[in-house]
């Protein structure tokens, strides 16, 4: 009896450890290496690439709301920018956090933070750029190819029955006319002026001061500092630091930051047609990018 009461408690034991490494397990494909388990923390969130979509962004900004440990954010961002819509949405969950939260949120420019990338850093309390980060570029693009040409040659035509005069406004097998065209550029200007609107108020900018700077002309980090579009000049520990500081941490925050998933060649093919595919599809479409080419 009292060696079956001895393997039953062996064997609880072994189920207690095994849901102990699992949960351990999770909660470090989660946070990565470094678990928020003991004193302040300073999360990081990487934005790398073409901005197609901004739920992973949302979501670890959600995440980071309710966790007790992590007193501020920094965002490291190394992008030259995307789409507009999950730029705008970033950038408006950004100002959300901070104010819902009083966390604040540092944003640390890489190699390239241009157009929607300094969109969304914008946002932060401060910017902190490499002297040679590229940055700026506040502007709108939209690039319609016009495949007609190739599709005469291999002898393809299309057809298009539509309700509504400019229904196929945009398409990519003719030419736009000169009343389309005027169409685009009222959206597009108005989709700039959302640009600029957007940087002098978070940036506490005179809109006057702003407009010059944003014919589409990127800036090095160190002229950015110059026009006030940064704050300080640095590296990502810089912005560490600085965020730390922000929050009263003494010396070197420690940072908690969640696993990266591995780069797969459906990340490669997704990157590439980054420009010219919908946030969450994979059917071409034309869309307006706040992005820098």
């Amino acid at each position: 009896m009292a060696g079956r009461t001895g393997r039953r408690l062996a064997v609880r034991l072994l189920i207690g450890l095994a849901l102990f490494l699992v949960a351990v397990g999770l909660a470090a494909a989660f946070l990565g290496p470094r678990l928020p388990f003991g004193g302040d923390r300073v999360a990081v969130i990487p934005i790398e690439g073409v901005i197609t979509d901004a739920r992973d962004v949302i979501e670890q900004l959600s995440r980071y709301r309710d966790l007790s440990s992590v007193k501020a954010v920094v965002l490291r961002i190394n992008s030259p920018g995307g789409a507009v819509a999950p730029s705008q949405e970033i950038y408006q969950e950004i100002l959300k956090f901070r104010r819902e939260t009083g966390k604040p949120v540092v944003a640390s420019l890489g190699s390239v933070a241009a157009s929607g990338g300094y969109y969304i850093a914008a946002a932060a309390d401060r910017i902190v750029a490499n002297p040679g980060s590229i940055t700026g570029s506040i502007g709108v693009i939209l690039q319609i190819p016009n495949i007609g040409g190739l599709l005469q040659k291999v002898g393809i035509k299309t057809t298009v029955i539509k309700a509504g005069e400019n229904k196929d406004l945009g398409s990519i097998t003719r030419d736009l006319t000169d009343a389309e065209r005027q169409i685009l550029q009222g959206v597009m200007d108005d989709v700039h002026g959302q640009f600029i609107e957007a940087v002098a108020t978070a940036r506490r900018l005179d809109r006057a001061r702003v407009e010059p700077l944003a014919d589409g002309r990127i800036f090095s980090g160190r002229q950015a500092l110059g026009l006030g579009l940064v704050d300080e000049l640095g590296d990502l520990p810089d912005a560490i630091l600085r965020a730390g500081k922000l929050v009263g941490i003494a010396g070197r925050p420690k940072v908690i930051q969640e696993r990266r998933r591995r780069f797969s060649l459906w990340d490669l093919v997704t990157e590439s047609l980054g420009p010219i595919l919908p946030a969450g599809g994979t059917t071409p479409t034309i869309t307006i990018q706040y992005l820098w080419q």
